[in-house]
């Protein structure tokens, strides 16, 4: 809990200040962590982005003090969760044939810049229904920027405006969408 302060980090996180955001993230971030994997949820990490990010959306209609803010946080991230799971009974992930990730493993395996050679690879797929597959691993939000740097080739901050994120968010959710689609190949691969 931030405590006293509170009231003014939130003000200067309204305002954009950094080290508030920092504050928060800090305060809250360990928690909403602890929560999502409590929960079982599959990419908690993800979760926790999306939360803050949502909370930065809707962070200028708060109004309470601290402990009315942690419950919205939290229900924030509850909703993250009801989303996973209604995104899993719709789409549920099945195992990849490890034969087909053979050619993207050994591409991967023989780069030494992760993000570049798993986009890399990735796009040089011919198997389409392969790349359809891995794309289903990935939040809508990963799949959406995935899609929109690497097949649209538009730049980080062009994709901001096209989704309404910041160059930020654009560039978190691409190193963590393709660092999922990397640890997908490589585990089936290994299984």
């Amino acid at each position: 809990m931030i405590g006293d302060g509170f009231v003014r980090v939130l003000e200067r996180a309204r305002e954009g200040d950094e080290l508030a955001w920092t504050a928060l993230y800090d305060d809250l971030s360990g928690p909403i962590l602890g929560y999502l994997r409590g929960h079982g949820a599959p990419e908690p990490e993800d979760q926790l982005g999306e939360t803050f990010l949502q909370m930065a959306r809707d962070l200028p209609r708060f109004d309470g003090d601290e402990a009315g803010f942690r419950s919205w946080v939290f229900t924030i991230a509850h909703r993250r969760l009801l989303d996973a799971a209604r995104t899993r009974r719709r789409r549920p992930v099945t195992p990849l044939e490890p034969d087909r990730l053979v050619p993207v493993a050994d591409e991967l395996r023989a780069t030494t810049d992760a993000q570049d050679a798993t986009a890399a690879a990735i796009l040089s797929f011919e198997d389409r229904e392969l790349l359809a597959d891995l794309l289903e691993h990935l939040t809508e939000d990963q799949r959406e920027v995935l899609l929109l740097r690497f097949v649209a080739d538009l730049d980080t901050a062009t994709t901001g405006e096209v989704t309404g994120r910041s160059a930020n968010a654009v560039a978190a959710l691409t190193t963590r969408a393709l660092a999922t689609l990397r640890g997908v190949i490589e585990a089936q691969q290994a299984a």
